[in-house]
């Protein structure tokens, strides 16, 4: 059986289509399993939302959701505490004016995260916690 240009111009058309949608899909289920979600804030000021990490182009980043409610106090920090237990002081959550910086790049020098806090720098003082089911990397 012979097949002719069009057919066989056809037929290879749909081969290549199949390909790119099997490759988009993986790249979407790749994107997906990149991004992790915390258990819910819980403490004493910040009871509210969650955070999630995901990879930026190959940085940590972690991001506050839209319900999470930030803390009436004077000096609100994003703060997080490694597998080993070990705690880094990072920037302040809220911005001049009125803004808040909702995603933070995490440093290189931290390896993974267990647990991201925020944190009080003026009554040094937990407001509140969320944690991965597994550190993050």
């Amino acid at each position: 059986m012979r097949l002719n240009s069009k057919k066989l111009i056809l037929a290879f058309s749909m081969l290549a289509i199949a390909i790119a949608f099997t490759g988009s899909a993986f790249a979407a289920d790749k994107m997906a399993a990149d991004k992790h979600t915390s258990t819910k804030f819980e403490g004493p000021k910040a009871n509210a939302g969650t955070v999630t990490h995901s990879k930026k182009d190959g940085k940590n980043v972690l991001t506050l959701s839209e319900d999470f409610v930030v803390p009436d106090t004077p000096d609100p920090h994003w703060q997080v505490v490694d597998s080993k237990g070990t705690v880094y002081l990072l920037d302040r959550l809220k911005l001049k004016g009125d803004k808040i910086q909702t995603s933070i790049t995490v440093p290189a020098y931290v390896k993974d995260v267990a647990k991201v806090q925020i944190w009080c720098a003026f009554a040094e003082a937990n407001l509140g916690e969320a944690s991965f089911t597994t550190p993050v990397k």
